[in-house]
């Protein structure tokens, strides 16, 4: 440090002298060589007095940079004693500290056994908590578990009996709950991302309904959410019943898994869904289903007027012009001194033209019946085109893609088989009617031929 003094003198020093020398050469130029001898007699003097002073100062520094640098070599002395003192003191405490931590194992023994049960079971208990809906209801549950699983964990601190008795309340709660239906209010957010306060009904442990929709809880966030899609309309009126019953015995759709089966549910298509995947062959195959049951309509309503009008004619001796029968019966009124074979002619005649009139349309269903599965398997097979294509620019990495596209492809199938079985069973049972009604019609003309017959012989 005085070294450095020293040296900071010498630069002031030599700063100065070059001040003078610049100062020297500012005053106005000597006019003969005495006023130069002169000016430089005045600059030796002035500048010995100043040099003078500055030995001075430098003496006066020299003896404080000496104490200063005394007192610090006795500072430094002090703190390297301070160090060594607090190094063997450091030692000591870590020589004590081992020592306690010998005689806490030895002072705790099968407690420390214990103690580990209790971390695991309130590290257990604080996961499930975290999952559970019953913390939708109870939050803040599974982090007072886990800040005393971690406490537990900490050898240095060890809980109370307070704290180990909180865990098995936790539990005991926990099952107690899980056997409730229990009624709270909570914020709600809605399908359209609203949030509204709701009452919301917890079904034990299992699922949570709101407003008579099924709701998601977030464990991570700790929010409440009504599902975007909901499983079907069954299991919705489950749901609506639950929450307007206060007592008694409801049926309910309840999830065990907590909440993977509901998942599963939601993801299932609906019936518009299932159609709306047949695409144009299933829309095709749909619309010529509803055209076969129009048809299969208007002969069944027209084969039971028919059928009633032929019965009621059966029963009286005199024809009637508003029925088959009667029209076919007028005929032997008609030609009364035909013989037989010409009445025959003329009946048969007769009965031809009531035929197409009692089967008309038939023809429809019985093509639509064949029709519908043909193009079901076309759509299918177009269907199955489309799927190989993927796998062809995809690869089958992704399982769920084959079985979707196979899925859709099968649609048609399902779409032609539930247009063609109804349609074949319509045309059997209509064309069994049409079929007895044309057998009465024969069998009155055959009377009736039997008839002329008797009298002719």
């Amino acid at each position: 440090m005085l070294r450095h003094s020293l040296k900071k003198l010498t630069l002031a020093a030599a700063a100065s002298l070059l001040a003078m020398s610049a100062s020297a050469t500012k005053p106005q130029d000597p006019i003969n060589l005495d006023q130069l001898l002169q000016q430089l007699q005045q600059g030796q003097f002035s500048q010995s007095e100043e040099n003078k002073a500055r030995e001075a100062r430098f003496r006066q520094q020299e003896a404080q940079q000496k104490q200063i640098l005394q007192e610090a070599i006795a500072q430094r002395n002090a703190l390297e004693q301070q160090a060594s003192d607090l190094e063997t003191q450091f030692e000591g405490n870590e020589a004590r500290l081992a020592e306690l931590e010998n005689n806490l194992e030895q002072s705790m023994g099968s407690l420390k056994e214990l103690f580990g049960v209790l971390q695991q079971v309130t590290s257990d208990a604080a996961g499930k908590f975290q999952n559970s809906v019953i913390s939708a209801q109870f939050p803040g549950r599974a982090e007072q578990l886990s800040a005393l699983a971690e406490k537990v964990g900490n050898s240095s601190k060890l809980p109370s009996i307070e704290e180990i008795e909180t865990v098995w309340f936790a539990l005991q709660k926990e099952m107690t709950e899980s056997g409730k239906i229990a009624e709270f209010t909570a914020e709600v957010t809605e399908a359209d991302g609203e949030k509204q306060q709701q009452p919301v009904v917890r079904v034990g442990s299992f699922n949570l309904v709101a407003d008579g929709n099924y709701l998601e809880y977030n464990s991570t966030t700790g929010n409440i959410a009504e599902l975007v899609r909901q499983p079907a309309g069954r299991y919705l009126d489950s749901a609506e019943a639950i929450q307007e019953v206060d007592s008694g015995v409801v049926n309910f759709g309840l999830d065990p898994t907590g909440g993977s089966i509901l998942g599963l549910l939601v993801q299932a298509p609906s019936l518009k869904e299932r159609v709306q995947q047949g695409g144009t062959v299933g829309y095709i195959i749909l619309a010529l289903g509803v055209v076969g049951l129009l048809f299969a309509l208007e002969r069944f309503v027209s084969l039971m007027l028919i059928g009633n009008k032929v019965k009621r004619q059966l029963k009286k001796p005199e024809p009637s012009n508003d029925n088959p029968l009667g029209r076919v019966m007028l005929i032997k009124d008609k030609y009364p001194q035909a013989d037989t074979e010409t009445l025959e002619l003329k009946l048969s005649e007769g009965i031809l033209r009531e035929v197409p009139k009692i089967t008309r349309n038939l023809t429809f269903i019985k093509i639509i019946s064949v029709v519908a599965p043909l193009m079901g398997l076309l759509g299918t097979v177009t269907g199955m085109i489309n799927t190989f294509q993927a796998i062809t620019l995809f690869g089958t990495g992704d399982p769920k893609l084959m079985a979707g596209g196979i899925s859709q492809a099968l649609v048609t199938t399902v779409l032609g088989l539930v247009v063609a079985i109804p349609m074949t069973l319509l045309f059997a049972m209509l064309h069994t009617r049409s079929k007895n009604m044309i057998h009465i019609l024969q069998e009155q003309a055959s009377g009736i031929i039997a008839e002329r017959s008797e009298r002719g012989a």
